[in-house]
């Protein structure tokens, strides 16, 4: 069944909203999004959430605002990491203070915060384990997935 696109929340549409097929995680809300329904431009055009490009800074933080927004949680409390192509993850229990830490996977037990992966090339991979509530999202590029 094809995606349709749904409203962002300040304008735009967001390409692939959190899935409604919650119930294949677990019912967990999760979503894989494209370039579609953001505010960057030219090369960046235009859901650019990468925080380390040369993209805007301030188009990048809208455009994490709307993905944000599309979970329901403030834009500080949707955490990536800088990803490396490596096989180190990291365990978050809320917003990131300071330097986002290097590696490829996230892993939480903390209701409300969504976490995210950026992938172009490479493969985004979601674990669950309803039964002890905790989510992890990872990078496989091919050393990490190695």
């Amino acid at each position: 069944m094809p995606v349709e696109p749904q409203p962002a929340a300040a304008g735009g549409l967001l390409s692939a909203p959190p899935s409604s097929r919650a119930g294949v995680l677990g019912g967990v809300k999760h979503g894989f999004f494209g370039r579609e329904g953001g505010v960057s431009s030219g090369i960046y055009a235009s859901l650019n959430a990468g925080t380390g490009s040369k993209d805007d800074p301030a188009n990048v933080l809208e455009n994490r605002r709307r993905i944000a927004a599309a979970f329901g949680v403030e834009r500080d409390h949707l955490c990536g990491v800088h990803q490396i192509h490596s096989p180190t993850a990291v365990f978050i229990d809320g917003p990131w203070v300071g330097e986002r830490p290097h590696a490829d996977a996230l892993v939480t037990t903390t209701p409300n915060l969504a976490i995210s992966i950026l992938t172009a090339d490479c493969t985004p991979i979601l674990f669950v384990d309803a039964d002890i509530k905790v989510i992890g999202a990872a990078h496989a590029g091919w050393r990490g997935a190695l």
